[in-house]
């Protein structure tokens, strides 16, 4: 099932939108991939410092994990082909125009978006000016 690769049809048809959950990024040292499933990470990639995670608030907080900033994700809705080139530039980069970090996370169908929970409605009007 191929995504769209044209770019612009991707921004135009991005339809960003905001998820209601909180999520944090934490780290466990020593862990290998599938610790912590438990925990039930949104996402985990096992970097050399140690196994990061993407979890909801809640369940960081439940299993005592550290993080240092909360988030908001920003889902685009179009189905982006994997090879698809610049659509991360072009939203990094207005989020960026705009003072707002972005952590972005390309899953097989969409990408998504973390902006720190306190830009995410900011960030969101943003995002959808590519389709006006």
């Amino acid at each position: 099932m191929t995504g769209e690769s044209d770019i612009e049809k991707l921004l135009k048809y991005m339809s960003p939108k905001l998820c209601s959950e909180e999520y944090v990024f934490c780290t466990v040292k020593n862990a290998c991939y599938g610790d912590h499933a438990d925990a039930r990470p949104l996402a985990s990639f096992l970097e050399k410092e140690g196994l990061s995670l993407v979890l909801a608030r809640k369940s960081a907080d439940r299993y005592d994990m550290s993080y240092e900033g909360i988030f908001k994700c920003i889902t685009l809705e179009v189905h982006s082909d994997l090879q698809a080139v610049g659509l991360t530039a072009a939203v990094s980069g207005r989020l960026c125009e705009n003072k707002i970090s972005a952590n972005v996370i390309a899953g097989f169908f969409h990408d998504h978006i973390f902006v720190p929970a306190e830009s995410a409605e900011k960030a969101l009007s943003v995002l959808s000016e590519f389709s006006v």
